[in-house]
């Protein structure tokens, strides 16, 4: 086997390892792997009528190994983030991951499938019953995200009933494509959710966010991704999702942070303007943000210790925001190197682990029996 010896493998030799919750580190499975998990006719669509499932993106690939990190394919030539030994090897023992939350990297979402919404759940049933014997099953550091075909709310709520009390499932993913959850016609899979203390999670997919199409190169859709973001938290606080269901909370993954102040600043200035639209909200969108929305650092930019420390004030809160490294992708960000330096020993807890411990029910019970 050839060996890889990253940038963190490195820098442990010389730090003292983290203890690190990390909120976005993608597993991948392929459908070789699903077969065994996965119903007849579903399976007899891969296995004799060679199903593919159509992906969209246009681009030559961004970086030298696609998508993902080169030193993160697996030696034997397999897909990064698709064999367990590996990420524990360049990723979880290294770096001292206390609890690593899979968000996978299938994609059995709306405008994939094309309507076959019966395909997509198949799919996401298998890949959770994959998930749970192949990950969370065989690392104690390793929990998961519910996949659902959201867009078939009733069998959505089926598949939280199905694995939702799972105690190392603590999310119910939903992906950011074209599709606004927040509207009513999918609050039977929140109601689901909180029923057995799951929060939300949301991912950007592949789908376009560009005005229905993809922009001429990847640059411009990987800066725009935060637009994606901030319209998904928008709709769910406006179409009142956390009035409704109060213990219910939202993980916005991969898609950084530092445009939360402009918006939460923009929705209050909204609400203040045209309220009676909205008459069952009856606080402050800032004030429902900082209580039920949480999100990822990845992809971080480049900031001084001022800069970082100003845009948590502008918050209002430095309880809003966890640490990801989102391995193995090519942006992957280091705990070691991503944020600034000296942000004080407090704050530094909080983003490492504590704001995700507080954030998921699952996870709360962690650390604090140790």
């Amino acid at each position: 086997m050839v060996k890889t010896t990253t940038k963190d493998q490195k820098n442990t030799k010389q730090q003292s390892k983290l203890h690190l919750i990390d909120t976005d580190i993608h597993e991948r499975a392929q459908y070789k792997d699903l077969l065994p998990y996965l119903d007849q006719p579903y399976r007899r669509y891969i296995t004799d009528c060679h199903w593919l499932q159509e992906k969209h993106m246009p681009y030559t690939q961004p970086a030298v190994a696609g998508v993902d990190r080169a030193d993160a394919r697996v030696p034997d030539g397999r897909p990064a983030g698709s064999d367990l030994s590996f990420m524990k090897e360049q990723l979880l023992d290294p770096v001292g991951h206390e609890v690593g939350i899979l968000t996978g990297a299938l994609d059995p979402s709306p405008s994939s499938m094309h309507g076959w919404y019966e395909m997509a759940t198949a799919l996401a049933s298998a890949y959770n019953d994959w998930q749970i014997e192949n990950w969370l099953d065989k690392d104690e550091r390793l929990y998961g995200s519910v996949h659902i075909a959201a867009q078939d709310p009733q069998a959505a709520v089926r598949e939280i009933e199905r694995v939702g009390s799972h105690p190392k499932m603590v999310q119910v993913l939903l992906p950011i494509d074209d599709k606004l959850w927040g509207d009513p016609f999918y609050h039977p899979i929140f109601e689901a959710a909180e029923r057995h203390d799951l929060m939300i999670g949301m991912h950007h997919n592949e789908p376009p966010i560009h005005y229905g199409q993809w922009p001429r190169y990847f640059i411009e859709w990987h800066t725009l991704i935060p637009t994606a973001h901030m319209m998904q938290v928008t709709n769910m606080v406006f179409n009142g999702v956390f009035e409704k269901f109060p213990k219910l909370k939202l993980m916005m993954i991969e898609g950084g942070f530092t445009y939360v102040p402009f918006l939460m600043r923009k929705m209050d200035q909204q609400y203040k303007d045209l309220r009676h639209e909205v008459p069952w909200i009856k606080r402050m969108p800032s004030d429902i943000i900082r209580e039920h929305v949480c999100f990822t650092t990845q992809p971080l930019e480049e900031m001084t210790k001022k800069e970082f420390l100003q845009i948590i004030e502008q918050m209002g809160s430095d309880e809003m925001v966890s640490f990801s490294t989102d391995y193995p992708h090519w942006d992957y960000d280091s705990p070691y190197e991503s944020l600034p330096p000296n942000l004080g020993e407090d704050l530094t807890r909080k983003l490492f682990s504590e704001n995700a411990r507080n954030f998921y029910p699952k996870l709360q019970r962690i650390g604090r029996e140790k």
